[in-house]
Formats: C-alpha cells, structure tokens, sequence
C-alpha cells in the first residue's frame, strides 16, 4: 500500500472511529469519574485538522522524491540540494503538525475514557508516532543529499547514495509498523460499530 493511501485510511479511520466511540458514554457521576470518551472524540477531531493539513503537504509534494532520484541519476547537484532542500523543510512543516496531533491524541488519552477508545487512541499515536519516525529519516536523508552531494567526488558520492538508500529502507520499514498499528485500530472501530448496531 502506497503511504498516500495509509494517510488516507488513517484519516478515514479517526472519523470513523470518533463517531463510533463517542456513542460508548458510560454513567459517571457521584460514584465514579464521568466517561469523557464524547469530550476527547472532540480533542481527536482537533487532531484530525492536523492530520488533513499533513495529507495536503504530502498531495501537493510526493512527486519530489521521484525528482530527486532522477536528479541524481543525472547527477545534477544544483537540482539535487534545492529538490532536498524544499523537502527538508517541507517535512518540518508536517512534522510540528504531526506533532501537534500527537499531542491532541495524548491530550484525549488522558482523559476518562471507555476501554475501547483508550486501546483506540493508543493503536492511533502509535500508528502516528511511527509515521513521524519515517519521516524523520526521510528528513535525515533530504538533509545528507543537500548538504553533502557530489557527483563529482565518487566517494562521498557513494557514502551519501548508501546513506540515502538505508534511511529509505528505515522509512519504508517505519510506515508499515505505523501502517500495522493503523489497521488494529481500524480493525477495533469496527467492531466497536458492529457491536453498537447489535444492541
């Protein structure tokens, strides 16, 4: 699955997701705290603002990774840094909106919630956390390129399109843990409606 459309289930998850668990209020009041699952689905739907700014950096920018790689492949140095470069900062712009939204969904998390939305949220930062990871090597190999390109130095030419290659790996590796996680949570908020609509 391409990370295009892990985002997009993601996203498509988390609403699916707030509208299931936010009906599994549970009576609080005088004995106990009060179920605030309805309040943190509104903390999660703050999150999702983010994530959607994400989704239109990402849309607007996939196509850069490709470009690099034919820039390099044409060894073109100019090219290559101001393609890395605009990624670098491109993934600083989603990373502090990735980091927003986690800390939205750690804000929810340490709300009383019931026990399927909590094992939600965790599956949702955790599938969130990994993303941000991904990216970060990502960031970490746009950086390298940029800093440190040189088609005509054969040896940093080489340490850097290694470098390259195994932080690419490293990402790729990351988005499926995060698109694993993404799917227990997607797995659960169906249940969740399946057994809404039984009672």
């Amino acid at each position: 699955m391409k990370p295009t459309s892990a985002k997009l289930l993601i996203i498509l998850a988390l609403f699916v997701a707030v509208s299931a668990f936010t009906g599994c209020k549970s009576s609080g009041g005088l004995i106990g705290p009060s179920d605030e699952t309805a309040e943190a689905a509104e903390v999660v739907k703050s999150a999702n603002a983010d994530l959607k700014q994400i989704k239109v950096l990402y849309e607007k920018n996939e196509g850069k990774r490709e470009e690099i790689k034919q820039a390099i492949s044409a060894d073109d140095a100019a090219t290559v840094r101001k393609l890395s470069d605009e990624v670098v900062y491109l993934i600083n712009d989603g990373a502090a909106l990735g980091k927003s939204a986690l800390d939205k969904i750690d804000q929810a998390r340490g709300m009383n919630v019931n026990d399927d939305y909590a094992e939600y949220l965790r599956l949702k930062w955790e599938a969130l956390n990994k993303q941000l990871e991904a990216f970060e090597q990502y960031r970490q190999a746009a950086r390298k390129l940029r800093d440190s390109y040189d088609p005509k130095n054969t040896q940093v030419r080489a340490a850097v399109a290694t470098e390259f290659e195994q932080r690419s790996e490293n990402y790729r590796n990351l988005m499926e843990k995060a698109r694993d996680h993404s799917s227990q949570a997607n797995e659960l908020a169906k249940e969740v409606l399946r057994r809404k609509t039984e009672e």
